[in-house]
């Protein structure tokens, strides 16, 4: 131990003496040459200022090596330039700034070289968590299906599972926190598990992400970026709350988060209650109501050598499990049966900087606690406990000409544990290990992409149950491997228009309850049996985009066919146990097709004026022409929105009104019935007032305004009749500091 501490003491040395960069500059218009108070952000170090009244900015503490620098403000385009530092320099960088009225880019996590939407290969959508509130969202996956192409498989509105262009469950990965989300994903019934306290971002990858996260990556990927800390020298505290008519709810959460050179901190904390949502009809559906608390805490050390950031978070989630119209009641108290769900998220994300190179090193633990009761409150009918720690090692290489490469190592190993009276899924491990390399090459208007990739996993689940019993589970033991690939293309054809090929497959290996299942799911309604001969789904996906944007207009196109080998389906049959109709695990091949295609209206001089539109449409086949089921409607999304200029006192202000058409579904597959379409009407407005050093935002939003009668087609309450929400009228209150 001693001999650690003087090698540790000999480090934080060395790093302390260790060569300190800064980057100094002063930014202006290119039309005027007038000052621009932009902000000024270094991605990969997490770290940023925002240049003073006269548009002069510094940043000091950054590592000796070569980082992508943003600088953006509203009104203007964003502008990303690689600047190299070493040998304790201050680099001055004066920029120049175009006005612009599309709005701000952002760097995209979600993939590998950590470039802005405009340069990146992959088209990958991103919508800030305060956009999605903005709209009246309850929570944060019934937010994301604002997103284009994006959907969700809902239980009421406190259960939301993403839908990516028809595919869900293992198919989409959740990443928060930068480490994979492990919690029982493969249920229906089983909901993200994520608040949206806290979450700064969504990305969305919209096709095989296998190449970059492996298995379950197959049909997209989710990626949550968490709150960013506090510029260096600052304290900032905020308090918001939302009042939801609905539902009753409110939801209240309270953060801090403080900064000095080299340290930084944070923390917020949450708590949302609702009672039984109401539909159209005006009967509220008993048991629908649920409450969830949630704390996230994160630190962070940045030297001139390396950078640590370490993150918690925990989540309790209490979910009613309705199952009738019942008594009316405006009550918030639980009723039997009912969920009450544990997640524990740590994350230790390191990165250590070499004069032209740099090592990610990323841990996770992950414990999730799921509880299930059904006639006593204080006794689980089911229990089961995951734990899960994920580990992923990438190494940045020296640049080589205009070749950026990644080489990564990838793995995770995982428990599942019942401790319930039922068993859903058998006690089992899981090992995953993966292996992958990617390649970037950039010229002035094409870049290039492509990369490989090895994985397996290995699953061992014990024997449950009596042997001499019908619904006995044996044990098993299985490896599956894959290799992945994937290969793109962004090209400028010619000014303001560009387009995009991604060429990619991906795989997944068959979860828990597809191999082992054997009884009766609870939440389903139905009896369902494993195939233990079950083998990995293979898909290859093709992606073509088209995209223009000038002053006035911008226009996209995204088509895509996902052909899908293996697909891995439930299929009723003609028996019945125990009054329940049994349900089999079945492969076949089944294709996917569809795009998504809008524009966005900004007409200059009138910057103020947006006009939003956006239509998607998917279809899933099997290979016997029968149609996949939990595919979502077509749809059509416009939104009008304005947005008025900045006072001396009212800041940012904006209005806008949307109607969002859901088209009939006849796609259905066998055990599905046709839905109906319906339209959505929605409208808010809010604004912030700048008060000395105080910042007030309020908010007010409604959605479904007409109080429309509907059922969605991805509704789990729609074999029911039973209606989504109705009409809500949402109140949100800001102060920051």
């Amino acid at each position: 131990m001693k001999n650690i501490l003087c090698l540790l003491a000999v480090f934080l040395l060395y790093t302390a003496a260790s060569a300190q960069n800064s980057l100094i500059g002063k930014i202006t218009t290119k039309e005027k040459n007038e000052p621009v108070s932009a902000t000024v952000y270094i991605p990969q170090l997490e770290k940023g200022t925002v240049a003073d009244f006269d548009g002069n900015y510094k940043i000091n503490n950054i590592p000796d090596g070569s980082y992508n620098v943003v600088f953006s403000s509203l009104g203007y385009a964003t502008i990303s330039k690689k600047i190299n530092f070493s040998n304790n320099q201050s680099v001055t960088e004066n920029l120049q700034m175009d006005e612009s009225a599309v709005e701000m880019e952002e760097v995209i996590v979600s993939t590998p070289f950590h470039k802005l939407q405009s340069e990146n290969v992959m088209k990958v959508e991103r919508v800030s968590t305060e956009d999605l509130n903005s709209s009246g969202a309850v929570t944060l996956a019934d937010g994301i299906k604002n997103i284009a192409g994006v959907d969700l498989i809902t239980t009421g509105t406190g259960i939301g599972k993403p839908v990516i262009r028809g595919l869900s469950s293992n198919r989409v990965l959740t990443y928060t926190q930068g480490v994979r989300l492990e919690n029982q994903q493969f249920g229906d019934e089983h909901g993200l598990g994520i608040n949206e306290a806290g979450v700064e971002s969504v990305e969305v990858i919209k096709g095989p992400a296998s190449l970059l996260y492996g298995s379950d990556a197959l049909g997209g990927v989710l990626y949550l970026n968490p709150e960013k800390f506090a510029i260096a020298h600052e304290t900032h505290g905020d308090l918001s709350s939302t009042y939801f008519s609905n539902s009753l709810g409110t939801s209240t959460n309270l953060g801090i988060k403080t900064s000095g050179e080299k340290l930084k901190f944070l923390a917020r904390g949450s708590y949302s209650s609702f009672s039984d949502y109401k539909t159209g009809a005006g009967y509220r559906l008993t048991n629908s109501r649920f409450n969830e608390k949630d704390l996230k805490t994160g630190i962070q050390y940045l030297g001139t050598k390396f950078k640590s950031t370490l993150r918690y978070n925990y989540n309790r989630s209490n979910i009613g499990i309705a199952e009738e119209i019942g008594t009316q009641t405006r009550s918030k108290d639980l009723e039997l049966p009912f969920q009450e769900i544990d997640n524990h998220i740590l994350s230790l994300d390191n990165t250590v900087f070499f004069n032209n190179s740099s090592l990610d090193i990323k841990a996770g633990y992950l414990f999730n606690d799921r509880r299930e009761f059904e006639d006593d409150p204080a006794l689980a009918a089911l229990r089961l406990k995951l734990n899960t720690f994920n580990y992923d090692v990438k190494y940045n290489l020296p640049e080589l000409g205009k070749f950026e490469t990644i080489i990564g190592l990838q793995g995770m190993f995982q428990n599942n544990k019942n401790e319930g009276e039922e068993i859903l899924i058998p006690n089992a491990n899981t090992t995953d290990v993966g292996l992958l390399a990617t390649s970037h090459y950039h010229l002035e208007k094409v870049d290039l992409q492509a990369g490989i990739r090895f994985d397996s996993r290995k699953i061992e689940s014990e024997a449950a149950r009596n042997p001499s019993d019908n619904d006995f589970i044996p044990a098993l033991s299985k490896t599956f491997t894959s290799f992945t690939a994937a290969l793109g293309g962004k090209m400028d054809l010619f000014e303001n228009f560009s387009t995009r090929l991604n060429l990619a497959s991906g795989f997944r290996a068959p979860n828990l309850a597809e191999l082992t299942s054997n009884g009766i799911h609870e939440g389903t309604n139905r009896y369902e049996k494993g195939n233990a001969d079950l083998t990995n789904e293979q898909n290859f996906q093709a992606d073509l985009s088209f995209e223009y944007r000038n002053e006035h207009i911008e226009f996209f196109a995204n088509g895509f066919y996902n052909a899908v080998n293996n697909y891995i389906f439930l299929s009723p049959t003609n028996q019945t146990i125990d009054d329940t109709q049994v349900y089999d695990y079945l492969q076949d091949d089944a294709a996917l097709y569809g795009g998504e295609f809008g524009f966005h209206l900004h007409p200059h001089p009138l910057d103020w004026l947006h006009l939003e539109s956006s239509f998607e449409t998917v279809t899933g086949k099997l290979s016997n022409d029968n149609y996949l089921p939990l595919i979502p409607a077509n749809s059509l999304r416009n939104t009008f929105r304005v947005e008025l200029k900045d006072g001396k006192t009212r800041k940012k202000s904006f209005a806008f009104i949307t109607l969002e058409n859901t088209f009939d579904q006849k796609n259905v597959s066998n055990f599905e019935t046709r839905t109906g379409g319906y339209s959505l009407l929605s409208a808010g407005i809010e604004s912030s007032f700048q008060l000395q050093k105080v910042l007030l935002k309020l908010g007010l939003n409604g959605t479904n305004l007409t109080d429309k009668e509907y059922i969605s087609h991805l509704s789990r309450f729609k074999p029911d009749g039973i209606l989504n929400i109705g009409r809500s009228i949402n109140v949100n209150l800001k102060i920051e500091i």
